[in-house]
C-alpha cells in the first residue's frame, strides 16, 4: 500500500494522517495535550509532551499501515512559538505559544513610540504580544537568566527536528511569522537582532519548505524514509484545500484565519493583516483571531460546565434565529490579534435578557466567532474579488457554523471532502518536494449557500458588534 504522512503540530494536538496520493484519508491518529496559564495573559506548553504525541500518533500510523513504511512524512505547525533551548537541544523555558499576551506591555510600548510600523513594513507581521519579535524583548527584560543562557530561540517545529535529525532548522513560512524575518531578503534582519542584541548563530537556519531530510532518530524504522519540513499550518491548509486566488481560505480550530494566496506581497496600510512568504513567488495573506474553537470549548467546559457530548451542546444553537435574539457576545477571552490587534479585549456578553438560554448563549457565541473573521477578512475582501469560502479546521465539522458564515459574509461555503488540510497540505508539499504528481485540486465535498434574510439581520448585528468594541475598548485596560 503507498501511502503519505501529514503530520501536522497543532495547538492542541498532533494529528498524523495517512493519505493516499490522491489525498484519501486512509487512517488517521490524534493525540491531545493542554495548554497551562500559570499566571493571567500567559499561555505555555511543555515541548516534550507535544514531541510524545508526534512519535506517538506516527507510531499508531505505522502499525495501522504495517508492513508498508509511507513514501515520505512532511509536516505541519503552529506558528509564533518560542523556546529557549541549551546546546544540546533541551528546552529551558516552556513553549510560549500564540495564545499567550505576557509581552502585551512590550507590544504597546512599540506602538507608543511609533516604531510599530517600521518593524510591519520590514517583516509583513504587525507588532503584537503573540509574536517571538515581541516575546524575545520580554524574556531579556524579566527572565535575564534564561535569555543569556540559552543557546538558540526556536519554536515547536524546531524542537522536533532537532530531536530528528539533531540540527536547528526553521522553514521560511514559519521563519516569515516570527515578526524576525526581513520580508525582502528572506534573511534574519540585522535591525532587529540588533536591537534584542542577539547574533542570527541564536536562531535556527532558515530553509524551504520543501528542505528534504534523512535519519530521522526518533523512527529508527524510516530511516531511509524522506522526511520534508513543510510549513506553517496557515499556508499548509490553504495547499491543502485551494490555491485559487479568488477564494478565500477560512480555517476554524482552537483559533482561526482567513487567507489567501497571491503571486506577490502585499503590506496593508492600515497594518490589519500578515504577509508570510511560503514558496516560488507564493505569499501568503490574511489575519488570525485569537478566538475560535476555544471559546465554544470555555462555554461547554468552564462556563456551562455541560456533560453533553460536543455535538449535543452545539446543537441547541439551532433552536435560535439568526441574530440570538439581540444577543451580541464579543468572544475576546485570548484578548485579540487581526485586525485590532489588542492583547487587552476582553469577552463581553451585550445584550443579556431574562428569556435568554443556554441555547440563546451558543448561537450568539457562534456568531460572535463567526463576526471576528468576518472582520479580519475585511482587509482581504476590499483588496481582492473573492467569489467563495473554503472552509478547514474543527469548525467545518459543524453546519449550522458553516451555514452562519455563509450568511455573514454573503458568500458561498465549500467545505472539502477531507477538512484535515493542513495535514494534506503538508503532504502536498511533501509530493511536490520529491518530484511527485500532486493533485491539481481538492474536491469538494458540500456547499453551503448563503440566506439574503439572514444576511440581513448579520449585516446589522456585524455593526453592532464592530461599534460595541470602539465604545468599551478604553475601558478594557488595566
Amino acid at each position: 500500500m503507498d501511502y503519505l504522512l501529514g503530520i501536522d503540530i497543532g495547538t492542541t494536538s498532533v494529528k498524523t494522517i495517512a493519505f493516499s496520493k490522491e489525498g484519501i484519508m486512509l487512517s488517521s491518529f490524534s493525540v491531545s495535550y493542554g495548554i497551562d496559564h500559570p499566571f493571567p495573559d500567559w499561555s505555555e506548553q511543555d515541548p516534550e509532551e507535544i514531541v510524545s504525541a508526534v512519535i506517538q500518533t506516527v507510531e499508531k500510523i505505522l502499525q495501522d499501515c504495517a508492513p508498508a513504511l509511507p513514501k515520505l512524512c512532511s509536516f505541519s505547525s503552529a506558528m509564533h512559538s518560542l523556546i529557549a533551548v541549551d546546546q544540546q537541544g533541551l528546552a529551558i523555558s516552556p513553549s510560549i505559544i500564540w495564545a499567550d499576551n505576557r509581552a502585551s506591555g512590550i507590544s504597546a510600548r512599540i506602538h507608543k513610540e511609533n516604531r510599530a510600523e517600521e518593524f510591519y513594513q520590514l517583516t509583513g507581521l504587525p507588532v503584537h504580544a503573540m509574536s517571538p519579535f515581541c516575546k524575545l524583548i520580554w524574556l531579556k527584560e524579566n527572565q535575564e537568566e534564561i535569555f543569556k543562557k540559552a543557546h538558540k530561540f526556536i519554536g515547536i517545529k524546531e524542537y522536533i527536528f532537532y530531536r530528528l535529525f539533531g540540527i536547528f532548522a526553521i522553514d521560511v513560512s514559519v521563519a516569515s511569522a516570527t515578526g524576525l524575518l526581513n520580508a525582502r531578503t528572506l534573511e534574519w534582519e540585522p535591525q532587529i537582532l540588533g536591537m534584542l542584541g542577539i547574533t542570527k548563530e541564536r536562531l535556527a537556519e532558515i530553509v524551504s519548505i520543501d528542505k528534504v531530510f534523512y535519519g530521522a532518530l526518533l523512527f529508527p524504522s524510516l530511516e531511509q524514509i524522506p522526511f520534508v519540513i513543510g510549513g506553517s499550518d496557515g499556508a499548509m491548509a490553504n495547499l491543502g484545500s485551494t490555491e485559487e486566488a479568488r477564494s478565500l481560505v477560512i480555517t476554524v480550530g482552537t483559533s482561526s484565519a482567513a487567507r489567501i494566496i497571491l503571486n506577490k506581497p502585499w503590506i496593508d496600510p492600515r497594518m490589519r493583516t500578515f504577509c508570510y512568504f511560503i514558496n516560488n513567488n507564493q505569499w501568503l495573506i490574511g489575519g488570525a483571531s485569537n478566538n475560535g474553537g476555544i471559546v465554544l470549548q470555555w462555554l461547554q467546559e468552564d462556563f456551562f460546565k455541560s456533560d453533553k457530548t460536543v455535538t449535543q451542546f452545539l446543537a441547541q444553537a439551532a433552536l435560535v434565529r439568526p441574530g440570538s435574539d439581540g444577543l451580541i457576545f464579543l468572544p475576546y477571552l485570548l484578548g485579540e490579534r487581526a485586525p485590532i490587534w489588542d492583547e487587552n479585549a476582553k469577552g463581553i456578553l451585550f445584550g443579556v435578557q431574562i428569556g435568554h438560554s443556554q441555547a440563546t448563549m451558543i448561537r450568539a457565541s457562534l456568531e460572535g466567532i463567526v463576526y471576528c473573521i468576518f472582520a479580519v477578512s475585511q482587509a482581504i475582501l476590499e483588496q481582492s474579488d473573492i467569489l467563495q469560502i473554503v472552509a478547514t479546521g474543527g469548525f467545518a465539522r459543524n453546519e449550522l457554523g458553516l451555514q452562519i458564515m455563509a450568511d455573514v459574509f454573503n458568500l458561498p461555503v465549500l467545505v472539502c471532502d477531507t477538512i484535515e488540510n493542513s495535514a494534506w497540505g503538508a503532504a502536498k508539499c511533501g509530493m511536490m518536494a520529491l518530484g511527485l504528481q500532486a493533485p491539481p485540486k481538492t474536491p469538494i465535498g458540500k456547499t453551503y449557500h448563503p440566506n439574503s434574510s439572514a444576511h440581513v439581520v448579520y449585516k446589522k448585528g456585524f455593526l453592532k458588534f464592530q461599534q460595541l468594541y470602539e465604545k468599551l475598548k478604553d475601558e478594557f485596560i488595566g
